[in-house]
């Protein structure tokens, strides 16, 4: 039975990339959800990989889980394997629109779901794909070439199935425009306000016992480790910032690169948390640092460092990247030069030596100005409801 049958939108969300212990994509999916069970007008499905097939109602959102072997050295993702049981989702929800939020089988799965229904498909461009594929420094050689070369034609043949892209900063309306796209709409990401708060700093110390942290200066890293992520570039610069100002590096969460991080030179000195899936628990851990670590150069928003930022944390982040653009407007927090660790240091450093609490205060103002998620969504709408023509 179709939920809320009277509403008069609703939208129906795709994706490969949400897991147990992923990150930006499942929060986004997460608030959305939250966002429409406030309001009875709005529908919303939710079409996922898992372990299992399953589906579950919420008020207003329904979630659809579809059996799908993990995908190889991307543990925690899977594979969408399962175009009949797609196409009868999307024929028995009935949406006016389908957000595609994952590159590669998914998007001509939905296209031939939908071959014979005038729905319209929009992208959210949650991967930058050319700079993913890209070798780290750039690379010039043949093989580097023909990877940016195809991975731009593949994306601009994936333009032809949307009505529209969606994205979260600046910085890939750019990546886009660079490989001939600019059919794009720009919606920032969001943060839960009430639970990403300063208020919870006030039990920091308490809170670091709970997670193994220490009492002195500390920065983190939270998210998946993975090679796109940059972390050894982190590492191979904390030593020196260590011995300059005693500050600790803490990396929370899971990913296929933990085993190399781990065995980094500077890895013993590294403290390792485990992924944290309560958000309760993770507003806490970001609002007892005294710095937030925002590593990874192909980020298309950065999540996590804009919770931090409305968790009174300042941020050093990467000088590629959507991150930088945060840093930018806010003047909460201090930028690195991509692959150099001695610039990484030195930026540390001298940000642990300024006043963080302004900084902090500087990051929150911003948060609340810009980046709750009920703003957010409410762009969102608004661009789904512009490519309906209401």
């Amino acid at each position: 039975m179709l939920l809320r049958a009277d509403a008069d939108l609703g939208v129906l969300d795709i994706t490969e990339w949400f897991g147990e212990t992923s990150g930006g994509i499942r929060t986004y999916l997460l608030e959305k959800g939250h966002y429409v069970a406030a309001r009875p007008w709005l529908r919303h499905t939710m079409v996922v990989p898992g372990a299992q097939d399953s589906v579950t109602d919420a008020d207003g959102v329904r979630t659809y889980r579809l059996k799908g072997p993990p995908i190889p050295r991307q543990r925690p993702y899977r594979f969408m394997l399962a175009p009949r049981t797609v196409g009868r989702v999307i024929r028995d929800e009935r949406p006016c629109v389908i957000e595609i939020g994952s590159p590669f089988l998914v998007p001509w799965i939905v296209q031939h779901a939908t071959r014979a229904l005038d729905v319209p498909l929009v992208s959210f461009y949650h991967t930058n794909l050319t700079q993913l594929l890209t070798p780290r420094g750039g690379g010039t050689g043949h093989v580097s070439r023909a990877l940016i070369d195809g991975s731009s034609r593949y994306l601009r043949r994936l333009d032809r199935l949307f009505a529209m892209t969606i994205v979260a900063s600046e910085y890939s309306a750019t990546e886009l425009a660079r490989v001939g796209i600019d059919r794009v709409a720009h919606v920032p990401l969001g943060v839960d306000l009430d639970c990403f708060t300063p208020s919870r700093r006030a039990y920091a110390s308490e809170t670091r016992d709970r997670f193994g942290l220490p009492h002195g200066p500390v920065a983190a890293f939270v998210g998946r480790f993975a090679g796109e992520k940059e972390l050894d570039v982190v590492l191979d610069g904390w030593a020196e910032v260590e011995r300059r100002c005693g500050a600790r590096l803490a990396l929370v969460g899971a990913g296929p690169m933990e085993a190399r991080l781990r065995a980094h030179p500077y890895g013993s000195r590294v403290i390792f948390v485990p992924f944290v899936h309560d958000r309760e628990a993770l507003a806490d851990l970001l609002a007892s640092l005294d710095v937030y670590v925002a590593a990874g150069p192909i980020e298309t928003f950065g999540l996590s460092a804009i919770e931090a930022m409305a968790s009174g944390t300042p941020v050093l982040t990467v000088s590629v990247g959507a991150v930088v653009e945060r840093i930018s407007a806010s003047g909460a927090g201090a930028v690195y030069e991509r692959s150099e660790p001695a610039s990484l240091a030195e930026e540390a450093v001298a940000l642990f030596q300024q006043d963080l609490a302004l900084l902090g205060t500087r990051g929150r103002a911003y948060a609340e100005a810009e980046h709750s998620w009920s703003t957010v969504f409410d762009r969102l709408f608004a661009v789904y409801r512009s490519v309906l023509g209401r």
